[in-house]
């Protein structure tokens, strides 16, 4: 009965050992190795030997692409009108290392810095240059976002501007003025039918 006992115990104990020793990592992810809670490698897409009780793999991280929506922003333009901007940011993970020890949480600052480099570039132009230049801001807010986000190991793909809502008065006067333009477009048309 105690070899029995015994038996099951040194079972149970391969077992585990194996289970924190053999790990697999699945392709387009990455994982980090600390060994002794120090960095001491990234494991790559395959199968790989941990030294168990250790070496601690962190939770594994995504390298595809990856796609992130924000809420509206009110931004002030040029002109003092507050428009509410929403945006989508495409980005890849390049280096697991830096994205895993150089900022502690990687959505919420490419959010922020997404935020502030908005208002600034979309502070700079008027509420028409807004509306007309959507690829100007896109490529705006791109480079200095992949420069930003360089050193924490991200790659910003793209940005895109969703949608760009004035508030409605402005929206009303600006529809009114389209249908005033429209109207005295016709007028002009009637008046030469008639003269001819």
């Amino acid at each position: 009965m105690v070899g029995v006992i015994v038996a099951v115990v040194i079972v149970l104990f391969l077992v585990l050992l194996a289970s924190r020793t053999i790990r697999i990592v699945p392709q387009a992810q990455a994982g980090i190795v600390e060994r002794l809670g120090r960095y001491h490698r990234t494991l790559t897409p395959g199968l790989t030997m941990l030294m168990p009780f250790v070496d601690r793999l962190k939770p594994l991280i995504d390298l595809r692409e990856q796609v992130v929506s924000f809420l509206p922003q009110p931004v002030i333009t040029a002109d003092n009108l507050v428009v509410q901007i929403d945006t989508v940011l495409y980005f890849t993970v390049n280096d697991a290392r830096s994205v895993t020890y150089e900022v502690a949480n990687p959505l919420q600052a490419i959010e922020q810095i997404t935020v502030t480099t908005l208002r600034n570039v979309i502070g700079s132009l008027t509420l028409e240059d807004t509306l007309t230049s959507r690829d100007h801001i896109n490529a705006q807010l791109r480079g200095v976002l992949d420069e930003a986000t360089g050193r924490w190991g991200i790659r910003v793909n793209r940005v895109e501007l969703k949608s760009v809502d004035p508030p409605p008065t402005i929206q009303e006067a600006r529809e009114k003025q389209m249908r005033a333009e429209g109207d005295r477009r016709a007028a002009i048309l009637t008046a030469e039918g008639v003269k001819q």
